[in-house]
């Protein structure tokens, strides 16, 4: 497959293709698609927990245990997408099939609801014991679920490299242009969200869910047009075989030459030979995994063909290839400081949406009631609002003072939103200790049926922590995804930015494991079941305390992290390395990697 909007150009020897970058004028189809994306995907999930549990009849904890198992399975399914991205469809192929699979799984949940014979018959409020969906129900809604996941697999680790790709990452309009993207890029998908869990999920909740679930389904066949739109402008970036193979090359050959001794200066024993038409940008070589070195060692038993490449690629690694798998290696560590920090995320997905449904949801006097789900809608408004300001005032003020292209470093983004990821938590096991007060020593404002009574608290005093959870996110999430992509070679881009949603995926089956144990634990326990179906019952604050306090953890584990991380260099320095010419000669260089 070749690159599309490409014009040949002539060079002194060969021709070279020069890709035509449309920038700015590809992103209404890109992040149309992805907001009409996000709005049909979001617009499902969103209310997902109350579906379950009003309409299909689940205990909170198994609603919540399948929300959580089903966020997992849908994150670790893109590292398969993006695998299969980079190896063989490229972006574009795999961004259409997934975003008509999405649709499908989107359409067989709202069949769900509009056909009766597809979910469980309606529980009165009063009633105890409920019927719960029968083998054939679980199946029909567990395929749309599967479609999901194949949906999701495809379009989440592929569509902001596939909107990055628009852009000249070799001039300084078009790095400013992926800097903004990334922003933007949020910023818009906040948007969406926001728009689906008020008005979508309101019309869920108070009108039907039958037309509720039919909006996402009807957004998400508007999004697979709109990214179909705009096939004509698209830069496609071709899929260039498995880059998992060198990584593992790499892996191989430094076990293999484990004997040989590092020498005094590594760079005049290392092979270097770059592929013609490599996609990837040179590297220096770097200090770190100094043991990997050794798969670009010569020795006499290693043979280069007439081209300068290694005969026997299993036998003998470039450099280049070396400094690719320590980019992978040193980008790793990241992944269980984001599976810690996403927890904190999750909290207020799943059991603050059980807190807001026990408090006083009430606007003053009027009877108009906040769907419990919406109150999500604040952590989205928080980033809406941050992201522009910070864009656009805080980078460039910060660009002036320390010179760097972001403002601050990547790295000091996201600690920065760990940083306040423990805050957020302490703040939200503030008000639920006071709002469970209240329920217990005031009168409550009605009951939720198979819950418990209903807490005067305004829902109002949650929005402080959804806030800070959306600052937060705003600061680590989009800091994490353009860590990734900027960090890993590129033609691991999509498999980098599939990393981001494996730590969503751990961190979804880590809090499904804490809840679980926590439930277990604390059952007999002097203090009571801190997670019980009726919350006044419990102590969600001592849970919310104990993922503070990972939080704490977490932070220093990343200061640590932060401090020995070396950013990718592709240019500025020189190098001494070996290289062969056509005939097989070895020569000696000294030139500027870029």
């Amino acid at each position: 497959m070749e690159l599309e909007n490409v014009k040949k150009t002539v060079g002194n020897d060969h021709d070279e293709p020069k890709i035509n970058y449309r920038g700015w004028k590809a992103m209404p189809f890109i992040i149309g698609n992805e907001t009409f994306e996000k709005l049909g995907a979001v617009g499902t999930l969103a209310n997902l927990l109350i579906y379950l549990t009003s309409v299909f009849n689940m205990k909170n904890i198994t609603a919540a245990t399948i929300i959580n198992i089903f966020n997992g399975t849908a994150n670790f399914g893109t590292m398969i997408g993006a695998y299969l991205c980079d190896t063989y469809f490229g972006r574009y192929n795999t961004l259409g099939f997934a975003t008509v699979a999405s649709f499908l799984g989107l359409q067989a949940i709202q069949l769900t609801a509009a056909i009766p014979t597809l979910h469980p018959p309606h529980c009165a409020a009063e009633s105890s014991t409920c019927k719960g969906p029968t083998a054939g129900q679980m199946a029909f809604l567990l395929s749309g679920f599967g479609l999901m996941i194949i949906g999701a697999g495809g379009v989440r680790p592929c569509n902001l490299a596939f909107g990055a790709d628009q852009f000249n990452p070799n001039t300084e309009s078009g790095k400013r242009g992926i800097n903004s993207f990334f922003n933007w890029y949020f910023c818009t998908f906040t948007f969406a969200q926001m728009v689906s869990l008020t008005l979508i999920v309101y019309v869920q909740s108070n009108v039907s869910w039958a037309i509720g679930l039919a909006i996402p389904a009807l957004l998400m066949l508007i999004a697979c047009v709109v990214f179909f739109m705009g096939s004509k402008i698209y830069v496609r970036v071709p899929a260039t075989g498995s880059p998992m193979t060198s990584v593992a090359q790499v892996l191989v050959v430094a076990i293999k030459k484990r004997q040989l001794k590092q020498p005094d200066q590594p760079l005049l024993s290392l092979f270097n030979y770059i592929p013609p038409g490599s996609i990837n940008s040179k590297l220096r070589h770097t200090d770190q995994f100094r043991f990997l070195d050794k798969a670009a060692m010569l020795t006499p038993e290693d043979h280069i063909n007439p081209d300068g490449s290694a005969a026997n690629r299993w036998r003998l690694c470039s450099v280049q290839q070396v400094e690719e798998v320590k980019c992978v290696l040193r980008v790793i560590p990241t992944w269980f400081a984001a599976v810690i920090f996403h927890l904190m995320i999750n909290q207020q997905h799943t059991y603050a949406v059980f807190q807001a449904q026990q408090s006083n949801r009430r606007l003053g006097n009027i009877s108009f009631k906040i769907p419990a789900a919406s109150y999500v809608v604040f952590m989205m408004l928080s980033m809406t609002i941050w992201i522009p300001i910070y864009d656009r005032i805080f980078v460039p003020f910060l660009r002036r003072l320390t010179g760097k292209e972001g403002g601050i470093t990547l790295l000091q983004r996201m600690g920065i939103g760990i940083g306040i990821s423990i805050i957020t938590m302490l703040v939200s096991g503030v008000v639920e200790e006071h709002r469970r007060t209240t329920a217990l020593t005031k009168p409550t404002v009605g009951f939720q049926p198979r819950r418990g009574a209903v807490s005067s608290m305004s829902g109002m005093f949650l929005i402080p922590q959804f806030a800070l959870a959306g600052l937060a996110d705003a600061f680590t999430s989009i800091g994490l995804v353009e860590f990734y992509y900027k960090q890993f070679p590129e033609n691991m881009r999509s498999i980098g930015g599939s990393l981001f949603f494996c730590a969503l995926a751990g961190s979804s089956y880590l809090s499904s494991l804490l809840i679980t144990i926590v439930h277990q634990t604390t059952q007999g326990a002097a203090t009571g079941n801190w997670l019980p179906e009726d919350l006044n019952k419990g102590r969600l604050d001592y849970y919310y305390y104990m993922i503070a306090g990972l939080e704490v953890l977490n932070l220093g584990y990343f200061l640590v992290y932060a401090r020995w991380y070396e950013y990718k260099e592709t240019g500025t320095g020189s190098a001494t390395t070996i290289e062969f010419e056509a005939n097989g000669e070895v020569k000696q260089s000294d030139k500027t990697l870029v």
